[in-house]
């Protein structure tokens, strides 16, 4: 009997989950197979509303097993999710908020320390660097060590009255991550089961690009409060993170936001020997300058342009929670192990995470 199991779990390996390039098995959704005399039932566990996608799922597995095998009574049943909590019920953390993007490059790890960094201030605040390739927190927050392991469980690392936990705390000798699609999978549901993460308000899970295994695993496994989407202008990003914004929405996971980052550069200056009665025209970029009485003068301007942030914000229905400007500090602040806005506190940048954080705190 194990054997016949065995082979239909192989056989429904075929069966793609609707919209996706991912099979069914390696999604998760088999909770499991009974097998008595000559009746089969099917336990799904399909963590969607999305009715459509439950008949082709059932449509698709029955014509299987009908095809290649012999039982008088094929029955597929799904699990109800009429409570999402129900999903992970051993963590004490209120809201967990993925910061996404499907694009690389386009500064998430950079917006998910700084906007957790202005939660902690008001919030217990966890955050997890769920980059399995690239774990880029431990040179944001300075840290190499090691963290404990006390009773099974790891003990997230404590800084800035947060606590963090990343791959690249276990991986201390920088070595190459070759992994395959399950042993990620595992390890994304680890970084949960196996984590002390006590009681939170906020998780913040700084996410890698792409719509793989780790974020399938999320939206599978984890009861998600929602997503925030990340974006540049230019519509060279915009394609990808359109991707990644119909994935959370094709699995219903509520997209809170949209930040745009890189949304322009400011220049600061002034002219030396400058009297106010002197005529200057001044331009930058083709942008006309105004000059104060003491010859300062400040000019914004679009590096990448394009209205990224804007767009996908329309199309989506839901807010531009923040635009964030080019700022060498901010990856000055990165580089060198201290948070953008426990450094920068009287700057744009600084505000802009200040609201977008406020937003995050009053969303429903």
């Amino acid at each position: 009997m194990e054997d016949i199991k065995n082979n239909i779990i192989e056989d429904l390996k075929i069966i793609k989950y609707p919209d996706f390039n991912r099979d069914i098995v390696s999604f998760g959704i088999i909770k499991d197979i009974l097998i008595k005399d000559e009746k089969i039932n099917f336990i799904l566990n399909v963590n969607t509303d999305n009715v459509k996608h439950k008949e082709i799922i059932e449509k698709d597995i029955f014509n299987l097993i009908n095809q290649k095998y012999n039982f008088k009574d094929i029955q597929i049943n799904f699990i109800e999710h009429s409570d999402l909590s129900n999903k992970n019920p051993s963590l004490n953390i209120k809201k967990i908020i993925a910061i996404a993007s499907c694009k690389g490059g386009v500064g998430k790890s950079t917006m998910s320390l700084n906007i957790a960094c202005q939660l902690a201030k008001k919030y217990k605040v966890g955050y997890l660097d769920l980059d399995i390739y690239g774990p880029s927190l431990p040179l944001m927050i300075g840290i190499k060590e090691q963290p404990n392991l006390v009773d099974d469980k790891l003990i997230p690392i404590e800084k800035f009255n947060m606590k963090f936990m990343s791959f690249g705390f276990l991986n201390n000798d920088n070595s190459p991550a070759i992994w395959r699609g399950p042993m990620v999978s595992r390890m994304t549901q680890q970084f949960f089961d196996r984590v002390e993460w006590g009681e939170l308000d906020f998780l913040i899970l700084d996410l890698p690009p792409g719509t793989g295994d780790i974020q399938l695993t999320l939206v599978q496994k984890i009861a998600l409060t929602g997503a925030i989407m990340v974006t540049t202008p230019q519509n060279l990003s915009l394609i990808d993170v359109e991707k990644g914004s119909d994935m959370f929405k094709k699995v219903n996971t509520p997209i809170i936001g949209i930040i745009e980052n890189m949304s322009m550069f400011s220049v600061n200056g002034f002219i030396k020997n400058y009297h106010n009665n002197r005529e200057i025209n001044l331009s930058i970029n083709n942008n006309d300058i105004s000059i104060d009485n003491n010859g300062e003068f400040k000019v914004e301007f679009d590096i990448f342009k394009g209205e990224g942030g804007n767009i996908e914000s329309k199309r989506l229905g839901i807010p531009l929670l923040g635009k964030i400007s080019l700022d060498p500090n901010l990856s000055i602040a990165s580089d060198t192990g201290v948070p953008y806005v426990l450094k920068e506190t009287n700057s744009y940048n600084y505000h802009e995470f200040e609201k977008i954080s406020n937003k995050i705190i009053n969303q429903n």
